[in-house]
């Protein structure tokens, strides 16, 4: 019987089937690895087992090879849902989905890639205007402008409109990226946005739900500035700034912690 898989990293063959008379079984695998040539045995009965997908066997012993992705862990069960979903989702629908998302064929963020209206809307509330009873409206004292237009940015993901992401690229500017592309991800405001949102969502299963309504409050309110906003800034700009203060919030990519800017070296007058 020719049955071979893949089981990290061994090419898997199926050499004996076992069936006594009673109905008993046994399966007795050996796997090759790609690398190393090194060989591992599989031994399945039936006696145990309760189901093939949940942790079906009773031992593992073997050298330890680190961690490995185990979708048949008990805790791994919403895991498999979700792969059994995405494989019974129409792929017509998804990739009318993608069809909406036209990304840009260069990697950096420009002013073409995102809605100036939009975005400038949201730096002018969140950065300058801050009204005095801002924070109180939106119950969310002590954040800083940096975070909230991380969570306006958020909260446009969670209750925006369908229409409101023909630019994608301009939700790079609540975290930056890995790469530093717009900019370095500040981890001190990433781990703030996500303690407000965890501790709204803990509060609103206490039937207090004021937080999270906070974020659709500063959702409504970036839209409501944008009908009369008239961009005039330089997304270039924003961009620096944001690199220039990078290492105050946490800034980090994949090459490492971003640095504190040097301070421009004093400009000696020559005399003659």
């Amino acid at each position: 019987m020719d049955n071979t898989a893949i089981q990290d990293g061994y090419q898997l063959y199926l050499h004996n089937f076992i069936l006594s008379d009673n109905g008993n079984w046994s399966v007795i695998q050996q796997g090759m690895h790609e690398s190393d040539g090194t060989a591992r045995r599989y031994h399945w009965h039936s006696e145990h087992i309760k189901s093939f997908i949940e942790e079906p066997h009773t031992g593992i012993n073997g050298v330890s090879r680190g961690k490995i992705l185990n979708l048949t862990d008990a805790d791994a069960s919403e895991n498999r849902q979700g792969i059994l979903d995405i494989s019974h989702t129409d792929s017509a629908e998804v990739m009318k989905d993608f069809s909406r998302l036209i990304l840009p064929a260069h990697h950096d963020v420009r002013a073409s890639d995102v809605d100036l209206k939009r975005l400038g809307a949201l730096l002018y509330v969140t950065r300058e205007q801050q009204p005095q009873n801002f924070e109180d409206l939106l119950m969310l004292e002590g954040v800083g402008p940096r975070t909230m237009q991380s969570l306006a940015l958020v909260s446009e993901v969670i209750h925006g409109a369908p229409s409101r992401f023909a630019d994608p690229a301009r939700f790079s500017f609540a975290h930056g990226g890995k790469d530093g592309h717009p900019f370095p991800v500040p981890t001190y405001t990433y781990d703030e946005s996500i303690s407000i949102l965890r501790k709204g969502i803990e509060k609103s299963k206490l039937g207090n739900s004021d937080k999270l309504n906070s974020l659709n409050k500063l959702h409504q309110i970036i839209t409501k500035a944008e009908k009369d906003f008239t961009p005039d800034f330089d997304v270039q700009e924003v961009i620096e700034e944001e690199r220039q203060n990078s290492w105050r919030f946490g800034g980090k990519t994949v090459f490492g912690d971003a640095q504190k800017p040097s301070p421009p070296k004093p400009i000696q007058l020559s005399l003659f």
